[in-house]
């Protein structure tokens, strides 16, 4: 309806609002496949983008994938938005990207989390549980 009324101001609120709805989805998303990777044994990571293979891949590995994938996202949304709280954004995955390369998303997924509840603590409003 603000479209339709020609509100610039309020579309714009709107669509910033989704944008910042879309990064908390990625963030705890990110944070949860996270968690879960550092639960298993250290590894590496499966070849980008992934082939599915016969046997299947090992799941730690896939967890470390999967985990870098969604933070390789929230990287590229904070780069587009503007929307990091610790900066130092990594850049986004691309084709062949190396184990290191993996890591600094998933680290910045871990930073921006830690971020995100240091400010509910400041603030007094209730972390996110996962």
């Amino acid at each position: 309806m603000a479209h339709e009324r020609g509100d610039r101001d309020q579309v714009l609120a709107e669509v910033g609002l989704q944008a910042m709805e879309c990064r908390d989805d990625l963030l705890e998303t990110a944070v949860v496949l996270d968690a879960l990777a550092l639960c298993r044994p250290p590894g590496g990571y499966l070849p980008w983008p992934y082939q599915e293979e016969p046997d299947g891949p090992d799941e730690a590995d896939e967890l470390r994938t999967d985990a870098s994938s969604v933070a390789s996202h929230l990287a590229e949304h904070d780069l587009r938005h503007g929307t990091s709280r610790t900066g130092a954004i990594p850049p986004a995955l691309q084709e062949g990207c190396t184990e290191a390369e993996r890591d600094a998303v998933r680290a910045y997924a871990r930073r921006e989390w830690r971020a995100r509840e240091e400010r509910h603590e400041a603030t007094g409003s209730a972390p996110t549980v996962i």
